[in-house]
């Protein structure tokens, strides 16, 4: 018995730490809703920290330190530039400018917000977005989108070899 007990303790063990793991996701939620009250594309987009932490120092050289009292005063203008490279939105075939708002955060992401002024509802025809967020560091990542107006949802899940999503209104 004594040694019964012994050879359980081991295998116990194993099998806690075999389920308590930490399992890695790349995902990132970015949210684009239009608001009629303000007539434009309201952005927000939810990206894990110590992503773009990783993302900041291979990419720019920078420890951003996000969501620190050391965060780097250069974070913002590297997130801004980031975007800009990597996240695209076209209406009616065309590329439209996005004012970057900044950013918050909440527990162990970086919320970013971003908006589209100045559009006409009933002018858009389509909206096409790319998102290439991280997926140039992270070749997992899921970038998954979410469009909202005049009462209807769209959603895509956009991955590095599949990174545009478009939608006719």
């Amino acid at each position: 018995m004594k040694k019964a007990k012994h050879m359980l303790l081991p295998l116990a063990m194993v099998l806690f730490l075999s389920f308590t793991s930490v399992h890695k996701f790349y995902v990132s939620v970015t949210n684009m809703v239009y608001s009629e009250e303000d007539k434009a594309f309201q952005i927000t987009s939810r990206i894990f920290i110590d992503d773009l932490d990783d993302l900041m120092e291979e990419r720019y050289g920078i420890k951003s330190q996000l969501a620190t009292p050391d965060e780097s005063k250069l974070a913002d203008e590297y997130l801004e530039k980031y975007f800009r490279a990597k996240f695209m939105v076209e209406i009616n075939g065309k590329p439209v400018k996005y004012n970057f708002l900044g950013k918050r955060y909440d527990t162990d992401v970086a919320i970013c917000y971003l908006e589209i002024p100045n559009i006409n509802l009933s002018d858009v025809k389509s909206v096409s977005v790319q998102n290439e967020i991280l997926t140039d560091l992270f070749d997992e990542q899921q970038n998954v989108v979410h469009v909202k107006w005049a009462g209807h949802k769209k959603s895509f899940v956009l991955i590095k070899g599949n990174n545009k999503g478009m939608l006719n209104l």
